[in-house]
């Protein structure tokens, strides 16, 4: 009988696909965790009524496209439909930086930086311009 322990679990990867008009923002910076992650407590908070910055990982979309199997003498295809994404429905591009309220949104349960957020409730979208870009 071996005494070897019994393999790791596998690695696993999470893909979050939002549904409806949702977005998934990964929070950059929460005022109420530290630098070094502990959060504050309930009295050393300054305003519960103030925005988070977070960038848009992923958005709600239609139904993905159906990669279909075309015989040789099928010429009404486009080579270029295929599997994929499908469209954005949450009308905020992905990879925008968005403020939405401390309050709003759901975290996900294996990462606290990332909410579910619906769009009604993301505040504004904002544009980072260098500063000697601006005139």
């Amino acid at each position: 009988m071996s005494s070897d322990p019994p393999p790791p679990p596998p690695k696993v990867t999470r893909h979050v696909q939002p549904l409806g008009p949702r977005v998934l923002v990964r929070v950059i910076k929460d005022p109420d965790r530290l630098d070094s992650g502990l959060f504050l407590p309930e009295g050393a908070k300054e305003n519960a009524r103030q925005a988070l910055l977070g960038e848009v990982v992923e958005v709600a979309r239609t139904m993905p496209k159906v990669a279909y199997e075309f015989g040789p003498d099928d010429d009404d295809h486009d080579d270029d439909d295929g599997a994929g994404f499908g469209a954005n429905v949450s009308g905020i591009p992905l990879g925008a930086k968005v403020l939405f309220g401390k309050a709003r949104g759901l975290a996900v349960p294996w990462d606290d930086s990332l909410r579910v957020v619906d769009v009604r409730y993301l505040l504004a979208i904002v544009d980072e311009i260098p500063e000697d870009e601006i005139q």
